[in-house]
């Protein structure tokens, strides 16, 4: 069932007038899209535990309310493949600004992050497990909005249209928004892993900070 596409998955969970839909067309579109979606809950919330909270109430969601695929993007795997990843990151995203109480919250996260990292610090020499512990630090510490679309880019995969709509601002604010996020995430990891390229593109992040590659590899 793995080739299956978003829509046939969708439509077979949906089911037939009785209601009685297949279980595992649900556990597969579950298993598709929850890595993705628990790297941009992680983003938002700076929190895996509450982002894992999130997820299963979006996941909760598409069982309960499924989104219907319009008649212009059935039988195109890749168009609704696409409409669905931004409907599950959209009800993500809601879920997840809801689950923040105020600006306060937000600023103590951030402040625990950096205490943490100048308590750390001082190594010269770092192992694979420190630079992504490291990556991470310094997402944590980047403002929320330039987080987000980081996260949707980098490790997600999602272009400047898809990162637009599922966060409702426009394409060239989210391009600005990359951009600077790129720089000060430079900024933040450059003592530590030298040769931070300060380029917004994926192809020149990945290889220069072995952490990014591996934040890729899970979200435990």
């Amino acid at each position: 069932m793995d080739e299956t596409s978003d829509g046939r998955l969708l439509a077979a969970w949906v089911g037939n007038d009785s209601g009685r839909g297949d279980a595992s067309a649900f556990e597969a579109l579950v298993a598709r899209h929850e890595r993705a979606l628990l790297r941009h809950a992680r983003a938002l919330l700076g929190d895996w535990k509450a982002g894992e909270d999130v997820v299963q109430e979006v996941f909760l969601r598409l069982a309960q309310r499924p989104p219907t695929l319009s008649a212009d993007v059935e039988g195109d795997p890749r168009a609704e493949s696409a409409v669905l990843s931004s409907w599950l990151h959209q009800v993500l995203r809601n879920l997840c600004m809801d689950t923040q109480r105020s600006e306060t919250r937000r600023r103590r996260r951030e402040r625990e992050a950096a205490a943490g990292e100048a308590t750390s610090g001082g190594m010269e020499a770092v192992d694979a497990a420190d630079t992504k512990a490291a990556v991470e630090r310094g997402l944590l510490r980047l403002p929320e909005e330039q987080r987000e679309v980081l996260v949707l880019r980098l490790f997600d995969d999602k272009s400047y249209a898809e990162i637009a709509t599922i966060t409702g601002r426009k394409v060239g604010t989210v391009g600005w928004l990359i951009s600077i996020g790129m720089k000060a995430l430079a900024a933040e990891l450059a003592p530590l892993v030298g040769g931070f390229e300060e380029s917004a593109t994926r192809t020149s992040v990945r290889p220069v900070i072995p952490g990014v590659q591996s934040l890729q590899g899970g979200v435990s």
